[in-house]
């Protein structure tokens, strides 16, 4: 399961900062054991392939987390975690509030919008709002952004594995894929190429539903 995704070297000493994908801050902390799993290294891979690393100390840097492993002391080992997933197994994975969804759980269901499906979930993403997007594709392989607000949500069923939402008409269409006659219409110089442009951004809004990333 991920807790966090190293970004970036931070200091002189072999300090790392993560992007946290968890809401519980207290699952960060000293002596903790976290297993390192390289960015270009499939899901499926094996336990050994994950490099396990003990939390020398941690403070938070701005939206991120600094973390000092032990054993990392210089700033060319700290660039070796880069791109890093920092996860923990999920025999360690806490039981969650009501309200709560782990992003493991979520990847691969469908979801419907008013009762007719519109794909199944290929990914989360976190930072691009204050809600998650969930990233949907369809049977046609076309994505869309659409937000995991509360607003939309009408509720998770995950013995069917079934999200189930009620979407503001037109959100769809915002975030639908361009077409080749957009993509051509792009591609086209005019006067104004901004009036020719199609919205491409996911929109979102304050929730208080709360995810965390896992990955296996």
């Amino acid at each position: 399961m991920t807790l966090a995704r190293v970004v970036k070297t931070q200091g002189r000493w072999g300090e790392v900062a993560a992007e946290v994908h968890s809401d519980v801050p207290e699952r960060f902390v000293e002596d903790m054991r976290l297993f390192a799993l390289p960015a270009d290294v499939p899901e499926s891979a094996g336990k050994e392939i994950r490099r396990e690393l003990k939390v020398e100390s941690l403070w938070p840097h701005k939206e991120l987390l600094v973390l000092k492993f032990a054993g990392v002391d210089s700033i060319s080992e700290a660039e070796t975690l880069v791109g890093c997933e920092l996860q923990v197994p999920l025999s360690e994975r806490g039981q969650l509030a009501p309200g709560w969804s782990y992003v493991n759980d979520l990847v691969g269901c469908s979801v419907f919008d008013s009762g007719s499906e519109i794909g199944h979930i290929d990914d989360v993403q976190f930072g691009a709002g204050e809600a998650p997007l969930l990233i949907v594709a369809d049977k046609a392989g076309r994505k869309f952004d659409v937000p995991f607000a509360d607003a939309y949500l009408e509720g998770v069923d995950q013995s069917r594995r079934q999200v189930r939402m009620k979407l503001p008409e037109g959100l769809l269409a915002v975030n639908a894929p361009l077409t080749a006659e957009e993509k051509a219409e792009q591609a086209r110089p005019t006067e104004d190429s901004g009036l020719n442009k199609r919205e491409r951004k996911g929109s979102s809004i304050k929730v208080s539903r709360r995810t965390q990333h896992s990955r296996r």
